[in-house]
């Protein structure tokens, strides 16, 4: 699905991103479904991630790379291995990729069949968005083709289109005053990211190119490494050392100094700039605590990893109703934090991951309207975590912005 070509060119990136010279956009839905592989799902999807990316290039003046969790994050880890509902008991829903959300016996029962079903709609999608920015769909030149039909409702909107008219006017001045024609400017980068939880998946996508004197993962650009399989001496260690991808390690509360450190050497032996990803996920009670000594330990290996800050994960909480949702104030706080703690260790925050969505789904409490519990039930979609919507998530890349332009408040 892809090339060793696209895969190099975003190393290269990431690795320019680590210096500090670009920022890695990472987003998407917290897990694919079979059943929003259609092209207006898709569309949205691509629009805020390119509203998004807009604004954090206005604020950061920096290119900013855009990753999308998407075309392959249809398999999920759960922290429990069964569901129990009115008293029946049946095996988790592991996503579209493993078996199925509707809670029966059937639905819950793996179905090898579905990792086809998951080959195909991965490129689907990934065809999809490639025809859309090949054809012009992400010129810069002509960004309100991006709208999303309800950002027009937004309390943001104003400061959206302000961002929008001051990128176009910089746009025309280059071209016209200053006889610049960028050609970058035309058409943006887009590039696959996924968990690579399943590991006979990934390894029967897993090429040497003719010409290439290393083996890729030609089924997504960016695989990363979840929180429970990040075990040095396990399988996924071991089969992501062996790709030449850049790779992605989610790193969390129980990750120590020492295991952080053997996991740098594994998997980024010979120190390959834009190689190693650290996507950080504590939640705003417990990263003062937990990132400041990993900052430290992975200096003291003297690779260049890339820092991104995972606000999501660490924030999930569940309402008196039992509905697991986050709130905009935590993740908001936690990569305030994330910043200010990066400064103060004399590192670098380079990117940032987030689950969202181009929908306008309640499934996030707070924000620009203030979503309260009894939203939650008005469009709540998610079969697994809850997500920024479109609203949410530009607001987000706005603080993102004003933070990265203006420095700590």
């Amino acid at each position: 699905m892809v090339t060793s070509w696209e895969v190099e060119s975003l190393r290269s990136q990431l690795a320019d991103a680590a210096a500090g010279r670009r920022f890695l956009l990472q987003g998407g839905d917290c897990a694919e479904r079979f059943q929003d592989c259609e092209s207006p799902a898709i569309t949205r999807k691509l629009k805020i991630l390119l509203q998004m990316s807009l604004v954090l290039v206005y604020g950061s003046r920096k290119p900013v790379i855009r990753v999308g969790r998407f075309c392959g994050q249809y398999a999920k880890p759960r922290s429990e291995a069964f569901e129990t509902r009115e008293g029946k008991v049946l095996p988790a829903y592991r996503g579209d990729l493993i078996n199925h959300p509707e809670f029966t016996d059937r639905g819950r029962l793996p179905d090898p069949e579905l990792l086809l079903r998951g080959y195909e709609r991965a490129a689907l999608t990934l065809n999809f968005i490639r025809a859309l920015v090949k054809g012009g769909f992400a010129d810069l030149h002509h960004p309100e083709y991006w709208d999303l039909d309800f950002v027009q409702q937004s309390p943001l909107a104003s400061e959206y289109y302000a961002m929008l008219h001051s990128v176009v006017e910089s746009l025309q001045f280059m071209e016209n005053v200053l006889g610049l024609h960028p050609a970058e400017m035309e058409r943006v980068d887009f590039f696959t990211s996924h968990e690579g939880l399943h590991l006979r998946y990934e390894e029967a996508q897993t090429r040497r190119p003719p010409r290439r004197e290393r083996w890729y993962n030609l089924c997504t650009h960016f695989p990363w490494i979840g929180m429970r399989t990040a075990d040095p001496d396990g399988a996924h260690v071991e089969y992501f050392r062996g790709i030449a991808n850049p790779v992605g390690v989610k790193v969390g509360p129980a990750m120590t100094p020492e295991k952080l450190v053997r996991l740098i050497e594994l998997l980024d032996p010979d120190g390959e700039p834009g190689r190693l990803t650290l996507i950080h996920r504590f939640g705003r009670e417990a990263v003062e605590a937990c990132l400041p000594p990993l900052i430290r330990a992975a200096r003291s290996t003297g690779r260049a990893v890339l820092w991104c800050c995972d606000p999501m994960h660490g924030n999930t909480r569940l309402t008196a109703a039992g509905v697991k949702t986050r709130h905009f104030t935590d993740i908001l706080r936690e990569l305030e934090l994330a910043f200010d703690l990066h400064a103060a260790c004399g590192s670098r925050l380079g990117g940032v991951h987030l689950e969202l969505t181009g929908e306008n789904v309640t499934e996030c409490l707070g924000g620009a309207r203030n979503l309260n519990d009894e939203d939650l039930v008005r469009a709540y979609e998610s079969e697994v975590d809850p997500r920024l919507n479109h609203e949410q998530a530009l607001e987000i890349a706005m603080l993102i912005a004003r933070r990265m332009r203006n420095g700590p408040a």
